[in-house]
């Protein structure tokens, strides 16, 4: 079974800074114009080759039930929403070890995982699709430490990863091959390894970004293609929001 692995939780803070409480949106469902217009719209058409496609909620999890019982049922019925009760309390990792016990517990074959606040052009993205094996991305975006997760290879050709949650500067302490910028779309292929890193996961700290799993899984010596994505976009910002509008107008 393929299966799709998206996250939401996030509470959206620079989406909606300055922004009155009763007025904040949910960045993954958040439209100027027409339904199709969001973030999830879009990635939820990327992941068409899924048989199974799990999102993680958590902040204004009712509005993305409403906007998930007006999708089309063949889309919609593919979907099995999750609720993440620790969206405030716990990091990224938790909704991502969340998804995956659920893919897993489903007989997922591979897993796709997604964050749900990036666009990506659907070249690149049916490369990952695509692929045979784990799939590690990158963009050919300029890193910057307060913005940017870091994927590098060390000295013993590892791929390892490196990320200031403070959005501070950023330091690796150890010789590298070669540095890139992260682009936060992943395949995991190894199923049992996966599930064993998940279960430590939960079981050690149930604490910690997206990339202390990711990590795990990579120094189990997970063979991986690297695959560069074209066009990338990170919205962190309603400006971010509208920059990706007009990518997808160009695209129709």
């Amino acid at each position: 079974m393929k299966t799709a692995v998206i996250t939401v939780a996030g509470i959206s803070s620079r989406f909606n800074e300055g922004i009155p409480e009763k007025e904040k949106k949910l960045k993954a469902v958040y439209t100027e114009d027409c339904r199709e217009n969001t973030l999830l719209y879009h990635l939820l058409e990327k992941c068409s080759f899924a048989d199974r496609i799990i999102i993680i909620g958590g902040y204004q999890f009712d509005r993305l039930e409403d906007y998930c019982r007006w999708l089309d049922p063949n889309m919609r019925d593919r979907i099995s929403l999750i609720f993440n009760e620790h969206y405030l309390d716990l990091a990224s990792g938790y909704s991502l070890s969340l998804g995956l016990k659920e893919a897993l517990r489903c007989g997922a074959e591979e897993i796709l995982f997604a964050e749900g606040d990036l666009d990506i052009d659907r070249e690149s993205f049916d490369k990952v699709v695509a692929s045979r094996k784990s799939v590690l991305t990158y963009t050919f975006e300029p890193i910057y430490a307060d913005r940017a997760v870091v994927l590098y290879k060390d000295e013993k050709d590892r791929y390892r990863y490196a990320f200031n949650s403070s959005h501070g500067l950023l330091s690796i302490d150890v010789p590298f091959s070669c540095i890139l910028n992260s682009g936060q779309l992943w395949k995991f292929t190894e199923m049992e390894t996966l599930r064993l890193v998940n279960e430590r996961f939960l079981d050690e700290t149930a604490n910690g970004t997206n990339l202390r799993i990711i990590q795990s899984y990579l120094n189990a010596n997970i063979e991986v293609d690297l695959i560069g994505l074209k066009r990338w976009t990170n919205c962190n910002t309603k400006e971010d929001y509208r920059k990706i509008t007009a990518y997808w107008r160009e695209e129709k």
